[in-house]
């Protein structure tokens, strides 16, 4: 994938916006720093490796630092420690979309440019000379509204369009999960026969996850489908699923997909799960990145592709390419 990029990069580029215009913008000695949401991840480490090609492609440095867990207490100091290392720009995927953002003014105040990449502070919508979180140069990331939308059409279709169902999250505040919610809440609003139950946190846990599955399957034995909203959501709720003596009756949707899943959709734990593309999202962070440092223009918000992936189709090259590697 990293190789195709290469080979396509400026027409990709065009085709996004990023337009490095002449030789004289060129920068030497310039070093990009990328925050992910948690180190311990195959969505940010594939991320990782999109942005390697493309820093390789531009002759730049990537500092590549971030704490082992999703947590805003732990992002804030290597965020400060980051800052301190004075980066021409820094691509971080935020831990919350109000929390960090004062964090980031001071990394913007420094004069380093800011790229939120799979996450972002506060509506998203930048460099429009409104609010308080406008100051980033440009969002990268996956269309997650959309997202929420496939899933809650696949989902549907897997259910009979008929039954219960709710969503397994994260927590509030963490800005594309919210966003897929909302698409899926939006979608499956559409099929008057689906009623959809409360929403349940489970603090990125997936023992809490499946927990969470079994008190709600005992409180509601008719219990149809399951969209977990990320990778930790869908695979603990598959898991308390299982545990329960209800895998495949109840549905389970996705969001993510690390090699692992692939066992998971092919015997049946997973209905259906929804792959990002990370490496692009890194790709197109860094030559955004690249492109203010350098004078030249980037769009505000690019958004990256998805692959829905079964147990029908996980087997075709074109598909099992955008699992996650580590």
């Amino acid at each position: 994938m990293i190789k195709l990029f290469n080979r396509k990069a400026k027409a990709l580029l065009l085709s996004l916006g990023i337009a490095l215009t002449s030789t004289a913008a060129i920068a030497d000695n310039v070093k990009i720093a990328l925050i992910p949401g948690l180190t311990a991840d195959a969505f940010y480490i594939t991320m990782r490796k999109g942005a390697e090609a493309a820093a390789k492609a531009v002759g730049a440095e990537l500092i590549y630092q971030g704490a082992a867990e999703w947590n805003v207490g732990l992002q804030v100091p290597v965020l400060d420690a980051i800052i301190a290392r004075q980066p021409d720009a820094i691509l971080i995927a935020p831990n919350d979309k109000d929390q960090l953002i004062e964090p980031l003014k001071r990394a913007h105040a420094a004069g380093i440019k800011i790229i939120t990449v799979d996450t972002f502070i506060g509506n998203g919508v930048y460099q429009t000379g409104k609010g308080d979180a406008d100051f980033p140069m440009s969002y990268v990331a996956s269309e997650n509204v959309l997202g929420g939308q496939m899933a809650a059409r696949a989902l549907a279709a897997s259910i009979g369009e008929k039954g219960k169902v709710y969503v397994s999250s994260l927590k509030p505040g963490v800005s594309t999960l919210d966003q897929r919610e909302q698409g899926f809440r939006e979608e499956i609003a559409k099929y008057p026969n689906i009623e959809v139950l409360d929403t349940q946190y489970n603090d990125q846990d997936p023992n809490k996850a499946a927990a969470q599955f079994q008190a709600v399957l005992g409180r509601t034995p008719d219990l149809a489908g399951v969209f977990g909203a990320n990778l930790f959501s869908a695979v603990g709720s598959a898991n308390g699923a299982e545990q329960a003596g209800v895998a495949g009756k109840v549905k389970i949707a996705g969001f993510d997909a690390p090699a692992s899943i692939v066992d998971d959709l092919k015997n049946g734990t997973l209905e259906m799960t929804i792959a990002q593309h990370p490496a692009e999202i890194g790709y197109f962070g860094v030559m955004a990145a690249y492109a203010v440092i350098t004078g030249n223009p980037a769009p505000t918000k690019i958004g990256t592709g998805f692959t829905v992936m079964t147990k029908d189709n996980i087997d075709d090259p074109n598909v099992s390419k955008f699992l996650y590697t580590e």
